[in-house]
């Protein structure tokens, strides 16, 4: 099956992380995959602590509208080999939980190869439970989805002017 959990708001990786421990504590076999993360956010720790096998972008140093041509291509190459590492650890796991951390944002911005992202979800999905998070999915991921969350920003203490927190938002 395919989630999604999408929009605006703070709490689609929130999500993600609290069905990836839910998985785990019913001895599923979990992975969780972050794009465009580093490794920075304080989640990966306490998920690997728990079994749960975790991947970050070590290649993406910064926000990726600051990045330059060079970094952008390194973070592309960097997500390529992270989906080939989910489709292999689909095949040896199945049925598993995959989780695909801001996936959403690298497929938009074409940080990764779009067919092989498409072509290797599509596959998986069918016998394990995917899950993507990111902002505006592309039809070819909604039409096949079978959970759709959409988290809308109401209010956000950033839009006033207070910056990411260590253990709230990352």
């Amino acid at each position: 099956m395919l989630q999604i959990y999408c929009g605006d708001g703070k709490g689609k990786t929130t999500a993600a992380v609290g069905l990836s421990v839910r998985a785990k504590g019913a001895g599923m076999n979990v992975c969780f995959f972050q794009f465009l993360k580093n490794g920075s956010s304080s989640e990966t720790a306490m998920l690997s602590g728990l079994g749960i096998y975790t991947e970050c972008c070590t290649a993406c140093s910064r926000f990726t509208f600051l990045m330059n041509d060079e970094e952008k291509k390194n973070t592309a190459e960097y997500h390529n080999k992270m989906l080939m590492k989910i489709k292999k650890y689909a095949d040896e796991n199945a049925p598993a939980v995959i989780v695909m951390d801001e996936f959403l944002d690298a497929y938009n911005k074409e940080m990764l190869d779009r067919k092989l992202a498409e072509e290797i979800i599509c596959e998986i999905s069918v016998a394990s439970e995917v899950i993507l998070t990111g902002r505006n999915p592309a039809g070819v991921f909604t039409g096949k989805a079978d959970y759709i969350s959409e988290i809308k920003a109401v209010k956000h203490p950033y839009r006033s002017g207070v910056p990411a927190r260590k253990g709230i938002e990352f």
